[in-house]
C-alpha cells in the first residue's frame, strides 16, 4: 500500500459511529480486511487490517493516492475478488459461506459498477446491452425491454437506445 486509504460518507439522519448494530441495519461490513497479492518472489500487502460498516442507504467514498487500496477494497466490497483474511458481510450475506453460483447471484442482484472503462458489447445496440444483466438474472423479454427503457430514460439516453457504442460520446457510454 503506497499511502493511508480514506473513506468518507454520510446520511440524512445516519449516525456513522459507534458499535455497530444489528448486520441488517448494514448493506456492507468489513472486518479486519486483508489482501495479499503473491507471485513466486514478490508478495504486496494491498490492504491490511481495514474495518468498514457502510449502513443502507448511505453514501460513502473511497480517496486515497495511486496505489492505496482503492480498487482493491471496491472490488472485494463488489464480490469481484476475496480478502486473502477477514470478514465481509455483504446484504446481510457472510460472504465466506458462499459457493460460486451464490457469488454470481449476488453480484447479479445486489452489485453494481461503473467502470472507468466502459464495457459495452460493440456488436449489440444500447438497449440492448442494458438489458444483458436482466437476461442473466432470468428476467423475461418484454420485462427486460421495459426496465432497460426507463433505465435509459432515467439517465436522458432513451433517444439513442438503437445507436451502437461507437455512435456514442465517451460520457453516454459511460
Amino acid at each position: 500500500m503506497n499511502g493511508p486509504l480514506a473513506t468518507t460518507s454520510g446520511a440524512p439522519g445516519v449516525s456513522t459511529s459507534g458499535p455497530a448494530a444489528a448486520t441488517d441495519a448494514f448493506a456492507a461490513i468489513l472486518s479486519n480486511a486483508e489482501k495479499v497479492y503473491r507471485t513466486d518472489r514478490i508478495e504486496t500487502v494491498a490492504l491490511s487490517g481495514v474495518n468498514l460498516e457502510i449502513r443502507r442507504g448511505e453514501f460513502v467514498s473511497v480517496m486515497g493516492p495511486s496505489g492505496s487500496g482503492k480498487s482493491t477494497l471496491l472490488n472485494i466490497l463488489g464480490l469481484l475478488d476475496t480478502p486473502t483474511s477477514g470478514r465481509l458481510v455483504l446484504a446481510g450475506h457472510e460472504i465466506a459461506d458462499l459457493g460460486d453460483r451464490e457469488l454470481s447471484r449476488l453480484r447479479n442482484e445486489i452489485v453494481g459498477f461503473i467502470f472507468q472503462t466502459f464495457h459495452l458489447i460493440a456488436d449489440l445496440n444500447v438497449i440492448d446491452n442494458v438489458e444483458l444483466p436482466l437476461l442473466y438474472r432470468g428476467t423475461g423479454a418484454s420485462e427486460r425491454r421495459r426496465l432497460a427503457g426507463e433505465a435509459l430514460e432515467k439517465v436522458g439516453l432513451s433517444a439513442r437506445m438503437h445507436h451502437f457504442p461507437h455512435q456514442l460520446s465517451g460520457g453516454q457510454r459511460q
